[in-house]
């Protein structure tokens, strides 16, 4: 695993996607009693829909 501190802003909280998913693809994501939809594509980058 690479280390990314040297890349983190500490003002802000960090969370990793995979396990945001449970190592899986998908997670929902509620804010404001809305419901949003995580995906990892197969190519690795992150769509949020709502």
């Amino acid at each position: 695993m690479t280390d990314l501190s040297h890349l983190i802003d500490t003002s802000m909280p960090v969370h990793d996607a995979t396990r945001l998913t449970d190592g899986g693809n998908q997670a929902r994501i509620v804010l404001n009693g809305q419901i949003y939809s995580l995906r990892i594509t197969r190519a690795g980058k992150l769509i949020l829909t709502k």
